[in-house]
């Protein structure tokens, strides 16, 4: 028995018959339709007193019936056959209209969404009869024919954290217009004008077109297309908003994203299945088909239930922040330890998330929130990941035993130690090179590098400026909401923090948000279990700085150090101030 769909209340038995049988039509493949099945769709719609649409494939076979408007019965993503942006779904769809009027918005927001090969709106009379012999005429009062049409207008919009964007009010990256989605409507046609339209020419024609625009667009391959979506609640200032999207913009392209767009919204509270409203996920899913994404990255934390609601809606994977940011690592993890620890926090995160991902939705095909040594496991069974993640656990504790030894011996020589802390892409890996010559990898990106580096450094000491060994360690960049799962399986980076005589804190005093980034260093580190030694503040990146963010520091941490590592301007004052903070973290131990 073939399915009905939509407003189904109130009919009768013999009108769901009626509908049933719109399965067994057969339209000749080179036509959109024919006069006697839109008769015959406008005879059912007058008789049930309300639109109905049917969705056939270019085998000219009906493949849904729905009662309601394109909007209401429109096909959902996950059950549209795989389409890119260089090409249509296949499908066409022939909807009844019982006012006479061209197709509105709405029903051709809904073409463009399911990118059908064409949208046919029937205008119904409301009379009409049935001939002997069960053919109907005289329902159909014009026909409008509408598909959609290549954009040559649009253009690629690059990473906001590739190049150099334009400026909000605020001081940060804002995005563009969204684009939207272009469509041909024909006059008034007869159904016998509608007839004679040929389905193939038009849909080759389309298609080939598109094609053209695609690959003069076309990025990198092995770039995800991205959308970002930024949701402002009411404990959120402008401010903040702004700077998380710029930041959010960062990390993907740090992990090898281009973000086309950007989408905002403004509500009190999160919507508990989607985030944002129904209008706001409708309209992602016409930007994502308009612009051909191939990933949407949220700008906070999705429940399992919140991933699986969005990507049935909109039709393509989406990821959430802390998935950004474990794929990046994933990316950089060097040493066997950093390694280990990516996959444990990759799987801990992913376990609650897998219902659902099976067939409707692989993971495993490459781009953002598929890499790292741990994914071929996301699809696995939940016994088998937790089985996975209690052996990456014991050799995390190994490691973490064997890290504690090292420290143990280090103390044991009475060798102070101090770690450098900060913001991701404050410059501390740069720092360490320009004191102790180490050739630590540095780029201007976030969390360019995470594994532990631990270096000797010799700075004056006493009256008589003798030189005293210290050690010197590179720890993994700070950000905003540091995820749970990162701070649990860095624990090894971590207690470089908390076992180390003193704290160098890095800031980035040429970033706008430089003091709200201090803040989220200390709320990180009250979190620690042992509370870390006495902390240096090292503003950092001063020649990038201007003279009011420089006058606003002195006078808000006159004990803070000026430094520029990249132009080695301030080195030897920070020594300096180093051998006081060792004696003071050491006179007070």
């Amino acid at each position: 028995m073939e399915t009905i769909f939509g407003n189904l209340q109130g009919l009768k038995s013999s009108q769901l018959k009626q509908l049933q049988r719109l399965y067994h039509q057969r339209i000749p493949g080179d036509r959109i339709t024919t006069p006697e099945f839109s008769q015959r769709l406008a005879a059912i719609s007058t008789e049930v007193n309300q639109p109905v649409c049917a969705y056939i494939n270019r085998r000219g076979q009906v493949i849904r019936v729905g009662v309601g408007t394109p909007r209401q019965t429109q096909i959902p993503p996950m059950e549209l056959p795989r389409y890119g942006a260089e090409r249509l779904s296949g499908i066409r769809c022939i909807a009844t209209h019982l006012k006479p009027e061209p197709p509105n918005e709405a029903a051709l927001t809904a073409m463009a969404l399911q990118r059908l090969d064409a949208l046919v709106v029937l205008n119904i009379t409301g009379t009409g009869f049935t001939r002997r012999g069960g053919g109907a005429t005289g329902y159909v009062k014009e026909a409008y024919l509408a598909h959609l049409t290549p954009q040559d207008s649009r253009t690629l919009i690059p990473s906001p954290a590739a190049v150099k964007v334009e400026e909000s009010q605020f001081g940060f990256a804002h995005s563009k217009q969204i684009q939207t989605p272009s469509w041909n409507i024909s006059s008034p046609l007869s159904l016998d004008d509608l007839a004679d339209q040929d389905l193939v020419d038009l849909v080759e024609n389309l298609e080939a077109e598109f094609q053209r625009e695609f690959i003069a667009q076309e990025v990198d391959a092995d770039h995800d297309r991205v959308l970002i979506v930024g949701l402002m609640t009411s404990e959120m200032t402008p401010l903040q908003f702004q700077d998380t999207l710029v930041e959010l913009a960062r990390l993907v392209d740090t992990a090898g994203g281009d973000v086309l767009q950007t989408i905002q919204q403004k509500r009190s509270r999160v919507h508990p299945q989607t985030v944002v409203g129904e209008g706001k996920v409708q309209e992602i899913a016409l930007t994502a088909q308009t612009l051909g994404v191939n990933l949407v990255v949220f700008d906070r934390d999705l429940s399992p239930s919140q991933v699986r609601n969005l990507e049935m809606q909109i039709g393509i994977r989406v990821v959430d922040r802390t998935e950004v940011i474990l794929d990046i690592f994933a990316q950089r993890a060097q040493s066997r330890a950093g390694k280990l620890q990516v996959e444990l926090a990759q799987l801990e995160y992913m376990q609650p998330r897998l219902a659902g991902r099976g067939r409707t939705m692989s993971r495993l095909g490459g781009g953002i929130g598929t890499r790292g040594p741990g994914e071929t496991k996301l699809e696995t069974e939940r016994r088998a990941i937790g089985q996975r993640i209690s052996r990456l656990q014991k050799e995390v504790n190994q490691l973490q035993a064997h890290r504690s030894r090292l420290r143990q011996r280090r103390q044991h020589r009475e060798v102070p130690s101090v770690a450098l802390v900060g913001y991701t892409n404050a410059g501390k890996s740069t720092l360490l090179n320009a004191l102790t010559n180490a050739e630590v990898y540095t780029a201007d990106q976030l969390f360019a590098t995470l594994d532990p580096t631990t270096r000797r450094l010799a700075i004056p000491y006493g009256e008589t400026n003798e030189h005293q060994e210290i050690l010197i360690t590179d720890t993994v960049g700070f950000i905003h909401e540091l995820p749970a799962s990162l701070m649990d399986a860095f624990r090894a980076t971590l207690e470089e923090v908390t076992e180390a005589d003193a704290l160098l804190h890095l800031v980035d005093l040429s970033h706008p948000a430089w003091l709200r980034h201090i803040r989220s260093v200390r709320e990180i580190l009250a979190q620690m279990p042992i509370t870390p030694g006495p902390a240096l503040v090292v503003f950092n990146k001063i020649d990038q700085a201007n003279s009011e963010t420089l006058a606003l520091a002195r006078e808000e941490f006159p004990l803070a150090v000026f430094i520029s590592a990249s132009q080695r301007l301030g080195l030897e004052t920070l020594r300096h101030r180093l051998a006081q903070l060792i004696q003071y973290a050491v006179d007070c131990g």
